[in-house]
């Protein structure tokens, strides 16, 4: 059954799943949605126009659902947080609405988001991706599935972190993270692919080894973006996996981190 600490402030509208926990001195907005089994702990605050899914886990003085940042909203704009099932977002954590009208800041699934990170207006990540302890986004940045983002790293706007990307602690993202890449440093750069991650994600060997190919002939030998693809082309196995990296160089707006 649903458990609400008398001491918490739940808005009469926000609508409550079953089996929902809330604790003392929690504040629960009333344009929120809190999907079955949602536990919201001490002190943390949901608020906007936040739909949070089944089962997800929000940790003491986070902050969900909080206005934007950005000096561009205007007031009267609706805008949007959405979080998927089963993600668990730690202490302090802070994820803003977005800033245009009808913009939403989006977590997926399995996501888990540690302590005192924030994700700014309309970030959009996918499901499974772990970021650790004080890492900030800037506005609109992407991220991909299964994405590892390490401690103390800064993203700026816009930014697309590939899927299966591995960002080093410390690192300062001012353009794109390819995916299956490890990406490291101050300034960053690519450091080979995420062989670790992908071996236990049951990626098979040659699927790997297609990987590190792209992966020298894009941030290795020293060709341009534009003769490493038709090189990859050429000599690299046509795999789903290759395919998304090149994609990913080609889409780019901001250039891609080599």
């Amino acid at each position: 059954m649903t458990n609400i600490h008398p001491t918490a402030v739940v808005a009469p509208e926000a609508r409550i799943g079953q089996d929902v926990s809330i604790g003392p001195y929690a504040v629960i907005g009333p344009d929120v949605e809190l999907g079955d089994g949602c536990e919201i702990q001490a002190h943390a605050v949901v608020d906007g126009a936040t739909t949070l899914g089944p089962q997800c886990q929000v940790f003491p003085f986070a902050h969900i659902g909080g206005k934007t940042q950005d000096l561009k909203f205007k007031e009267g704009n609706r805008t949007f947080v959405k979080v998927g099932a089963r993600t668990v977002l730690r202490e302090c954590v802070t994820i803003n609405c977005g800033t245009k009208d009808g913009e939403s800041t989006i977590l997926g699934d399995d996501c888990l988001i540690m302590a005192y990170s924030h994700l700014a207006h309309g970030c959009v990540f996918g499901s499974h991706v772990i970021v650790s302890n004080g890492s900030q986004f800037a506005g609109e940045v992407k991220v991909g599935d299964w994405a590892v983002i390490s401690g103390l790293v800064g993203v700026h706007q816009f930014v697309r972190i590939g899927a299966h990307a591995m960002i080093g602690g410390g690192s300062l993202l001012k353009q794109d993270a390819a995916p299956y890449f490890i990406t490291d440093g101050h300034p960053a750069a690519a450091h080979g692919v995420n062989v670790v991650g992908l071996t236990r994600r049951g990626f098979p060997k040659a699927t790997i080894d297609a990987l590190r190919s792209a992966y020298k002939l894009l941030c290795h030998d020293g060709l341009n973006v534009t003769d490493a693809v038709a090189a990859i082309r050429a000599q690299v196995p046509d795999l789903p996996e290759v395919r998304e990296v090149v994609d990913f160089f080609l889409s780019t707006q901001r250039g891609v981190i080599r």
